[in-house]
């Protein structure tokens, strides 16, 4: 069973700045199609960002030019630095895996999941 373990949420103001990690039990790591997703109160999960087994990253319109999703193989472990965050920014993110090629934005393509981390911005 992938276990997937994120941290590093917290309140912030607007404009400022987190990197949440996500730390995954897989020693095949490397060949798994990564994701981060958010879900806000009332609000459907939606995707932020995704990487594929090759590096390559993908965004949600919303956090392009402001969120970079990374990963560090040999840490076995998910990044998403945030910057100029803004209030509807705030929701619970969660980190996602899938043992696939291609990476897309949908939730439902996702098998393991993360329990999130908390991000608050207030304005």
């Amino acid at each position: 069973q992938v276990q997937l373990v994120e941290s590093g949420g917290g309140s912030v103001q607007s404009g400022g700045s987190l990197r949440l990690s996500c730390v995954v039990s897989e020693y095949k790591y490397s060949q798994y199609v990564m994701g981060w997703f958010r879900q806000a109160p009332g609000k459907e999960r939606e995707g932020v960002a995704a990487i594929d087994t090759d590096g390559k990253a993908y965004y949600g319109d919303s956090v392009k030019g402001r969120f970079t999703i990374s990963k560090d193989n040999a840490k076995n472990t998910l990044y998403l630095q945030m910057n100029d965050l803004k209030p509807e920014d705030t929701a619970m993110y969660y980190c996602a895996a899938k043992n696939s090629i291609s990476a897309t934005l949908l939730k439902g393509d996702y098998t393991y999941w993360g329990q999130g981390t908390q991000v608050t911005v207030s304005s």
